[in-house]
């Protein structure tokens, strides 16, 4: 039997899961954003990205630093503009979009990375590095696509939080 109290905590959980869902999500952009500027991590970007067509390009173009410093500035920005959401949800919405296709890119990498399948065992068994660092881009990509639908809810509010498209659910 569902009370009034149980709906109110369903409520509140999921309020608190979305500020965790977002929030967790810039703190890892900016974070792991900010480590592209070490070399150990420009490094590893290295051996993740010159297999990939979408990413290799950036090698015959600039040096190994300056290319993650690149991909850096860029999840640096994306965190940023997610993280705009209280105040501007249209810019927290373009930002979630950009933290989309920088995901599925991520995602891509296990398509392209040798050593993704642990060795001796091959698919689905993923090994620990760099399997399973790039596949839990899987929840990031989640929490991306969450983000972007409500920050594109938010943005279509009008004052006091009327929705301007009255078939536009509420979150």
């Amino acid at each position: 039997m569902n009370t009034v109290g149980d709906d109110d905590r369903g409520q509140s959980l999921v309020r608190i899961g979305g500020i965790i869902l977002r929030y967790g999500l810039v703190m890892m952009l900016v974070w792991i954003g900010a480590l592209k500027f070490a070399k150990y991590e420009a490094e590893g970007v290295h051996m993740l990205a010159m297999h990939s067509p979408l990413l290799s390009w950036g090698y015959s173009l600039m040096s190994v630093q300056a290319f993650a410093e690149l991909l850096g500035i860029v999840e640096i920005i994306l965190g940023l503009l997610i993280a705009c959401r209280a105040f501007a949800p249209k810019l927290s919405a373009i930002g979630s979009m950009g933290a989309i296709v920088m995901s599925l890119i991520t995602l891509s990498l296990l398509l392209t990375t040798p050593g993704v399948w642990q060795e001796g065992y091959g698919f689905p068994f993923l090994s620990g590095n760099p399997g399973g660092f790039l596949a839990k881009d899987a929840l990031l990509l989640g929490a991306a696509v969450w983000s972007a639908g409500e920050a594109l809810i938010a943005s279509a509010r009008g004052p006091h939080g009327a929705t301007m498209n009255s078939d536009m659910p509420r979150v």
